[in-house]
């Protein structure tokens, strides 16, 4: 547990060091949801129509454009092959590096979510539930982008693959988390919602992982 820990400050460390990837997460987060009012107008009954799908799908696209480097970077200088040979097991590694990559890219977007949300329209009463489903959202595709990562490392192109690898896989939490959102900004319950997007996370905790760590033993 101890060597787990310590890969995991390590991550966060690196992350602080070079926070370029962060930053143009969440830049591109905002961006989009900017982007929306010039493409369909200015009305508020649209935008807000369109708010949680929008928010949904703006935030997992900008979580996925640090992915590539997850394993990609560790691979490059040598340090993954020395991480698999420090005792580790393949899946605890993933699993560190899945954590670390929800800390340091969907903690920000999360920071972001009420900004992007007033560009939507979005009503106030269901920030507080956009934030919830986007954090879970976001823990889905942190553990679904690790697994892709890790399958498509090595891989010519392997920048293209990994989002057509993992984006299909993600669709059930973008259906879930809007209608969580929907639901809120509606006066009803998104509870229901919210238990099946961490349901998701809850079945992808494990799995992922695991399926990582078979990819990067076949490296």
């Amino acid at each position: 547990m101890t060597g787990w820990l310590a890969l995991l400050a390590r991550e966060l460390r690196l992350a602080l060091r070079h926070p370029a990837d962060t930053l143009a997460a969440v830049l591109f987060f905002v961006l989009v949801a900017a982007l929306f009012p010039f493409g369909i107008g200015p009305a508020p009954e649209a935008l807000a129509r369109l708010a949680p799908g929008a928010l949904l799908a703006a935030a997992l696209l900008a979580a996925l454009l640090p992915l590539d480097r997850l394993l990609g970077a560790d691979a490059e200088d040598g340090s993954l092959d020395q991480l698999l040979l420090s005792g580790l097991g393949p899946a605890a590694i993933a699993a560190a590096k899945a954590l670390a990559h929800w800390i340091t890219t969907g903690l920000p977007l999360l920071a972001a979510t009420p900004v992007a949300a007033a560009m939507l329209n979005l009503p106030v009463e269901a920030w507080g539930t956009a934030m919830a489903a986007l954090g879970l959202a976001a823990a889905f595709l942190s553990l679904l982008g690790t697994a892709g990562a890790a399958l498509t490392l090595g891989a010519r192109r392997g920048g293209v693959l990994l989002p057509l690898i993992v984006l299909p896989l993600a669709i059930p939490s973008v259906i879930f988390g809007a209608a969580a959102i929907e639901a809120a900004a509606a006066g009803g319950t998104a509870r229901p919602y919210l238990l099946l997007l961490a349901a998701l996370v809850a079945a992808a905790t494990p799995l992922a992982p695991l399926a990582a760590g078979a990819a990067l033993r076949g490296e």
